[in-house]
């Protein structure tokens, strides 16, 4: 039998997709989905699912689409997870499923991503027969763990409001995912699937100002899945981190996402200048440069202060980057940001050799005493961020003991998503529980809806 290979979609060009915010890559078309079926192995005890956070029957869903039942392959997938044309897209299937494909330890490993993407997209979510209960469950954040909660409990036939803060949903999926990797309109459709089961959506409300915890529970809410994010960027704290010019990723993606910053007509319009730098070697500073460059940056850098091999961005991501111009520069780490008339002119950067590794494994980076000085327009800073404290100052006002430990995570049992406060859950990014990308965010979700379920089924018992 002919060994077949590894399919690819198809990609825009780089000089194009540069300049527009399209989609980068094509489906799967039916042949390919059908060729790239057939290199699954189907092992007995399928270490791809056991690399899920949220357990995808890969195997099945595969088979499926063997069987030409693409519907049947989408059932499949949306019994443990209602988001399979946003986690096809933005999760990272080669530290998870794909990484644990056994025909990745000889070969390329079969491309579930891809897969997952191109059944998402051709297949709806069967709602069936929900026999409601009743029973008000509040979900706070509208984001991978929000809406992955939010569909798990009311297939369970609970009365379920997600409380988003901004005036559109889908929270870090929306506001700091570029279109280019998850188009809104795949975006807008996973969510009518929630809202096609019953699902209600509240925007512009902050929990913490709009309305408080104790008000959620007087109007009948019986728990409480807060799952707002990380909404707090992390900054360098050196010299000329104030000047006029220098962004946290976070607001530079949400500018560009949500409010439209590169737009003539927009009414908070974004100062593009020629040379931008990005800080960070993650994806979200993977999307911070790819989005610089749409936005019309002549010179668009990504400074990282240990070498390409220590980069923890997905490598799709770094190589779309690259082809798509953005210019690396390893070994710097930023010294001081000097200014010109309160902008940005230049930053300064210490280069750094590997020394010893660190507490992650990673060799630390330490400086040679040697600098680099580079020309710039902007700063963009993208070292991650920490959980936004507007709960947690909001509950400590009304008198709850909300836990939260010493970099300001509320404290929440691992397993459960439990908090300190009887009825009350948190996870994803505002968790200290590593919930650091979307599938993982979903995962927390599912553990909290199973332990809201199980606390509500023994309350109502009593």
């Amino acid at each position: 039998m002919e060994k077949v290979e590894r399919q690819h979609p198809v990609e825009q060009d780089p000089q194009i997709r540069r300049t527009n915010f399209d989609a980068v890559e094509s489906n799967f078309t039916d042949e390919q989905a059908s060729l790239e079926a057939s290199r699954c192995l189907h092992c007995k005890n399928a270490r791809c699912v056991k690399g899920c956070p949220v357990n995808i029957q890969i195997p099945d869903f595969i088979a499926a689409i063997k069987e030409n039942d693409v519907d049947k392959a989408g059932d499949i997938i949306r019994q443990t997870s209602m988001l399979p044309s946003v986690c096809g897209r933005v999760c990272p299937q080669e530290r998870q499923c794909e990484g644990n494909c056994i025909l990745g330890i000889k070969d390329k490993p079969v491309a579930i991503g891809a897969l997952e993407r191109y059944v998402g997209d051709k297949t709806e979510a069967q709602t069936g027969e929900i026999k409601d209960n009743g029973i008000k469950v509040a979900i706070v954040g509208s984001g991978c763990a929000g809406i992955t909660a939010a569909a798990d409990l009311r297939k369970a036939g609970y009365d379920v409001t997600v409380f988003e803060a901004l005036h559109k949903l889908g929270g870090v999926l929306r506001y700091g995912i570029p279109p280019f990797r998850l188009p809104r309109t795949v975006l807008d459709r996973e969510i009518d699937g929630l809202k096609a089961i019953g699902v209600k959506f509240e925007k512009n409300v902050i929990v913490g100002k709009s309305i408080t915890i104790n008000q959620l529970k007087e109007d009948g809410f019986k728990a409480i899945f807060l799952c707002s994010g990380a909404g707090l960027p992390k900054m360098m704290n050196i010299p000329g981190e104030n000047l006029n010019g220098v962004y946290s990723a976070n607001e530079f993606l949400t500018r560009v996402n949500l409010m439209h910053a590169n737009e003539e007509s927009t009414p908070t319009p974004l100062k593009v200048g020629e040379k931008v730098a990005v800080i960070g070697g993650g994806n979200v500073a993977m999307d911070a440069a790819r989005t610089a460059v749409r936005v019309g940056y002549k010179e668009v850098y990504i400074a990282y202060r240990r070498t390409e091999k220590e980069l923890p961005a997905r490598l799709e991501e770094i190589r779309h980057a690259k082809e798509e111009g953005v210019v690396f520069k390893f070994l710097h780490a930023p010294s001081e940001i000097i200014g010109e008339d309160g902008w940005v002119k230049a930053m300064k950067f210490d280069i750094m050799e590997l020394g010893e590794p660190d507490a992650s494994g990673r060799r630390r980076p330490v400086p040679t005493g040697k600098s680099d000085t580079v020309e710039l327009d902007a700063v963009i800073v993208a070292l991650g961020t920490g959980p936004n404290p507007i709960i947690q100052k909001s509950a400590q006002k009304e008198g709850l003991e909300l836990e939260t430990n010493n970099r300001g995570y509320i404290v929440v049992n691992e397993q459960t998503g439990e908090t300190s406060i009887p009825g009350v859950y948190a996870g994803g990014d505002v968790a200290p529980t590593g919930e650091s990308n979307a599938i993982n965010a979903m995962g927390a979700g599912k553990r909290a809806a199973k332990a809201i379920d199980e606390y509500l089924k023994a309350i109502c018992a009593k």
